[in-house]
């Protein structure tokens, strides 16, 4: 997933980079408004954190050019005012969230998974009933899945988490979210369920464990189902 950081304060953009990065996002760097629009214009931007207080343009001003572009990716802002005015005009113009610095990165990313989930989670609502990958059908209103149209006989569960993997296909999902998207728990990092629950899917899918060809393991990170046709 692209994430566009602007901030025209150095130390800032390269810590914020750095977590993000550690989440497994990929990071356009910008520190001035420009550069951040020239971004926006040649990359396919997922979500961008854009500093309220830059230089040459506004960040308020970069989130209604965003949006008047098409942009419908999510924004988060930072500011380092406090006035509930400002966080109104944020949220007003387009932004989904906004966070006040100084601000412990912990949160900056807590935030971010926050708004992908329910950006993510409105998407799905909107889009096509079905999605079609690579000879899997996957039907949410009908709650089945099929393939080469054999019906899989999943459980709720399991249909939920291949649902959800599908709607997110070419990202990869951590167990923790994957977790805590499916089952609304608190995720533990004993927990074992995800795995247990992957192995079976695949099982009813004839996938190889090995080498599968839809759920595949991102080692130490998590799940993804391959965005292009496989």
């Amino acid at each position: 997933m692209n994430v566009l950081v602007l901030d025209d304060e150095i130390e800032i953009a390269d810590l914020v980079e750095v977590y993000l990065k550690s989440e497994n996002f990929k990071v356009f760097k910008s520190y001035n408004s420009r550069q951040a629009l020239d971004i926006f214009d040649k990359e396919n931007i997922d979500l961008a954190i854009l500093d309220v207080m830059v230089d040459d343009i506004s960040g308020f001003d970069i989130v209604k050019q965003i949006r008047e572009r098409g942009g419908k990716f999510p924004i988060i802002m930072l500011t380092a005012k406090i006035a509930n005015q400002d966080k109104i005009q944020g949220l007003s113009i387009g932004a989904d969230d906004y966070i006040t610095k100084p601000f412990n990165p912990l949160e900056l990313i807590a935030r971010v998974k926050a708004v992908i989930r329910r950006y993510t989670e409105y998407n799905a609502s909107m889009m096509d009933d079905k999605i079609y990958i690579g000879g899997l059908t996957i039907s949410k209103n009908n709650h089945t899945c099929k393939l080469y149209d054999k019906k899989i006989e999943l459980t709720p569960l399991e249909f939920d988490i291949v649902w959800y993997l599908a709607i997110n296909r070419g990202r990869v999902v951590s167990s923790e979210e994957l977790f805590e998207s499916v089952w609304k728990d608190k995720y533990f990092d004993s927990n074992n369920t995800v795995m247990v629950h992957i192995r079976r899917i695949r099982d009813k899918l004839g996938d190889s464990s090995k080498q599968p060809k839809f759920i595949k393991t991102v080692w130490g990170v998590g799940y993804k189902i391959e965005n292009e046709e496989i």
